[in-house]
């Protein structure tokens, strides 16, 4: 990993989703996705994604019929270091798009994680190996014979918001953003701004100011761009 990508880490992990959305708002980008929350290791967790489309397995359940591989492997072995596994699962909600072997293989190849827009299983086990997931719920139903990966490394939805593979992931107990590859320094500059503002303003409550007015008509107006 370059020194480059070690820094934007280190400052991305200083930023909570929330600053981070506000900072998307300003650009008018997407600026967040609720109800996505930690289900295991629950530290933020920010990195590229690598991204796994999940749809409703077609066919029967016949030997010819079956994947040759499991959801989930493909992305595993193309992800790198740090990078997050971003998981499309919205054609069922009655069964888990995310397991514990995956998430064992997943950490022993040094990924930051895994988001799952549904649901995750094996939940004990990445608490019990401190890894960090991310998922609308958990169940204990398997995905096989329920669903299949039909895409690795390509355009996912992630609640309404559209993710390319590389975008880059902030997840934290608030929910996820995604921060597109091709904007990051406009959001690293946006963020930097609004986290300078806001510490202005936790600066003066500290010093004894009263909330309303260390926050005045400045905050309610932070969001507003020009044009």
């Amino acid at each position: 990993m370059s020194a480059i990508a070690d820094a934007l880490r280190a400052e991305m992990l200083g930023y909570d989703t929330c600053l981070l959305s506000d900072a998307l708002e300003r650009l008018h980008l997407p600026h967040g996705i609720s109800g996505i929350r930690p289900l295991a290791a629950g530290r933020r967790i920010f990195g590229p994604a690598v991204t796994v489309k999940l749809e409703s397995f077609r066919g029967d359940l016949s030997k010819e019929n079956l994947a040759k591989q499991h959801l989930g492997t493909s992305a595993i072995a193309a992800a790198m270091p740090g990078d997050i596994i971003v998981v499309e699962h919205h054609a069922r909600s009655d069964c888990a798009g995310w397991g514990g072997l995956l998430s064992l293989a997943a950490k022993a190849r040094g990924l930051g994680g895994v988001i799952v827009d549904g649901l995750a299983r094996d939940v004990d086990e990445c608490v019990d190996m401190d890894f960090p997931l991310f998922a609308r719920g958990a169940t204990p139903i398997t995905a096989r014979g329920r669903v299949m990966e039909t895409a690795t490394n390509g355009l996912v939805m992630i609640g309404a918001v559209p993710l390319r593979p590389h975008d880059f992931v902030l997840a934290d107990a608030n929910g996820v953003v995604i921060l597109p590859q091709d904007r990051i320094d406009d959001i690293v500059g946006e963020a930097r701004r609004l986290h300078n503002f806001e510490n202005s303003i936790r600066a003066a409550v500290a010093a004894g100011t009263p909330i309303g007015e260390a926050m005045n008509e400045s905050y309610e107006t932070a969001l507003k761009t020009q044009g």
